[in-house]
């Protein structure tokens, strides 16, 4: 009798029960930079990142650690420098537009000559060779 009963009941479940239903799955990725996540995320996204990394960025900690004396020291420098080399070029090929000729500085010959298509400055290296042409065009 017990047997019957569990086989009946079984047939019953089997006979009466629907057929199983699904969806298909759809990718959605969550980060808007690999294509099509929310762009809401990008921020939360961001700051859980920045909050992992515990590699110190060396670049941050050299400006900051940075004295202002020898910031302004270095930057003193940098001006002297400039006015230094704008008086060397000053007395070296006057005042004005660069007059045509050929003049040596340190290893470099300067060659500067007019043409059709504007001032050709020419700079060859003496120690090694290499030339480099740089022409300026005229300004109508």
């Amino acid at each position: 009798m017990k047997l019957t009963f569990t086989l009946a009941l079984l047939f019953l479940l089997f006979a009466s029960g629907q057929s199983a239903r699904a969806q298909d799955f759809v990718y959605e990725p969550k980060n808007p930079s690999f294509g099509g996540g929310n762009t809401f995320n990008y921020a939360w996204l961001l700051s859980s990142a920045q909050a992992q990394n515990t590699i110190p960025d060396p670049a941050a900690n050299s400006a900051a650690a940075q004295d202002p004396l020898a910031s302004f020291a270095s930057n003193l420098n940098q001006q002297v420098l400039a006015q230094l080399s704008n008086r060397l070029i000053a007395s070296q090929f006057g005042q004005g537009a660069i007059r045509p000729g050929s003049y040596t500085v340190g290893n470099y010959q300067i060659q500067v000559t007019p043409g059709a298509n504007g001032i050709s400055v020419q700079v060859t290296d003496n120690s090694t060779g290499n030339q480099t042409t740089i022409t300026i065009p005229n300004t109508p």
